[in-house]
């Protein structure tokens, strides 16, 4: 009860904090396209000047936040994770104030970045600072911080059951009670905050579309693996986006950083559908026939620069442009599925819908996260099966192709590269408790606990078995479903999740 209480109070906070985030990212995006169409396109040479100085000024301040904290880079929800499993030391006031600053210039400016992953991070930061002023523990701590995530990705998409979804499917990876009524409460009372500031329109201005027909079922399916393809071309391109920053061209971060954000001037003229995260591209979809060579020109101009923004390694995430690069592709498979004869135009809308989510699920690996967000983003909650068939498909097929789900690639690349920073890694004297799920056919279901492998220096300290909890003792045979509270040292958390994820 405790947690739910402090779950709303959070969720009207983090609501709060990531909408004037969100308020300030659209502010300053209709003040570079009224510069642009009023100033730039039309005024003199001088006028360009004083942009490409302004945005090399802007440059310069996001490569001093990230060098300030180098925690607010990139999307956040692998710092997130991190954290929620031990493995970051954080300071959550410096990150908030760098992602906001960061995110509003980056973003602002052009560059192909999305709001949704900075707003997850800095829900979570805020949850986090919440639990340091009141004296939480640090197993308390972790469920604020869930449940400020959720609270962010409810604020950011106007997606409460998203948000929570989110949480438990890819963040704490927990389906607990314990998990979900807090994270649930903090998401509600955040989403509301968000409607109270913007209104209750769903984010992408899609109509009201009909049911689809039985006949349209084959289709899902090829869709499904198309976009499962995609999205593990998306997932190994993202992981190694940074690499293109390592040739000599390169010499300093300011290189680095200025060189998308003078690439977001040229397609300020040219291409400014692919500035940003890209709401009103999707949104073009809808309204406009383009051809299948103005789609071709927009996925690829729209994924290069998405690739070429996150791999500067600025405040930003690609949760946005990732969505409408599966929309843009499912616009191309419907109107070559409507020239092949298969698909009715009727349904060209329904296809993109689906492709936002079966892209989505490929890359992220959280089918159900996936469904719900488009359902709540698109207002097209007639449509569960269908999206079901193609986000089934779809992780199907990156599995197959042997891709990681992105955030967990991210994350791995970022401990892997900063495993000797011990400002950012948590101290090995750090004690946790975790609360692990006994899942059906890994290694210690059926098991007793003293027959399993412990990593050193691990105790069960509790058994949650239904409404019963048992003192565990070595002869305590653990059962699927039943949650286990382990007390453990931070550096020695991850090897116990993987051990109880292990199957047999």
């Amino acid at each position: 009860m405790k947690l739910v209480l402090e779950g709303l109070l959070v969720g009207v906070l983090s609501g709060l904090l990531v909408g004037f985030f969100r308020y300030s990212l659209g502010f300053v995006d209709q003040l570079r396209t009224y510069i642009f169409r009023n100033w730039l396109e039309t005024g003199p040479a001088w006028y360009l000047a004083i942009w490409i100085a302004l945005i090399l000024v802007i440059a310069a301040i996001l490569v001093a936040l990230v060098k300030y904290e180098p925690m607010s880079a990139g999307s956040g929800i692998p710092q997130v994770k991190g954290n929620i499993l031990g493995i970051y030391k954080t300071i959550w006031w410096r990150i908030i104030i760098t992602k906001l600053a960061g995110g509003i210039l980056g973003i602002g400016a052009g560059l192909s970045l999305g709001r949704e992953g900075p707003s997850i991070q800095l829900g979570a930061m805020f949850a986090q600072g919440f639990s340091r002023f009141f004296g939480r523990t640090r197993m308390e701590e972790r469920y604020l911080i869930t449940s400020g995530a959720g609270a962010g990705l409810a604020s950011a998409f106007n997606a409460p059951l998203a948000g929570v979804i989110f949480t438990m499917e890819e963040l704490h990876k927990n389906f607990s009670a314990v998990v979900l009524m807090p994270s649930l409460a903090a998401a509600l009372m955040s989403a509301v905050v968000s409607h109270l500031i913007f209104g209750r329109n769903t984010i992408f201005a899609f109509p009201d579309l009909p049911r689809v027909p039985i006949d349209i079922l084959p289709s899902l399916v090829v869709l499904g693996i198309c976009l499962g393809v995609f999205g593990a071309f998306f997932n190994y391109c993202l992981a190694n986006a940074n690499k293109f920053y390592q040739v000599p061209f390169f010499k300093s971060n300011f290189m680095r950083v200025s060189f998308p954000l003078l690439l977001a001037v040229v397609f300020g003229f040219y291409l400014p559908q692919v500035l940003g995260g890209g709401n009103d591209l999707v949104d073009s979809l809808v309204t406009n026939d383009f051809s299948l060579k103005v789609l071709f020109l927009f996925l690829v101009a729209k994924f290069i620069f998405t690739m070429l923004s996150y791999g500067a390694n600025v405040p930003g995430g690609f949760f946005l442009p990732m969505l409408v690069l599966g929309a843009v592709a499912g616009n191309i498979l419907a109107d070559i599925f409507i020239q092949l004869g298969i698909l009715a135009v009727s349904l060209r809308m329904h296809v993109i819908i689906f492709a936002m989510a079966g892209f989505f699920t490929a890359s992220v690996r959280a089918p159900i996260t996936g469904i719900l967000l488009i359902m709540e983003m698109t207002g097209s909650f007639w449509h569960l099966v269908p999206l079901s068939i193609v986000a089934l498909f779809a992780y199907i097929t990156a599995e197959l192709c042997h891709s990681q789900p992105i955030y967990d690639t991210l994350l791995n690349n970022a401990l892997a590269k900063d495993k000797e920073d011990a400002r950012k890694v948590v101290k090995k004297s750090t004690r946790n408790i975790l609360e692990i799920a006994v899942g059906s056919g890994t290694v210690v279901e059926g098991k007793f606990i003293k027959d399993i492998a412990w990593p050193q220096g691990v105790l069960v300290v509790d058994v949650k078995r239904g409404d019963k909890d048992i003192i565990p003792l070595g002869d305590t045979r653990l059962l699927a479903g039943d949650y286990l509270y382990i007390l453990t040292s931070a550096v020695q958390e991850e090897n116990v999740i993987k051990l109880m994820e292990r199957l047999r």
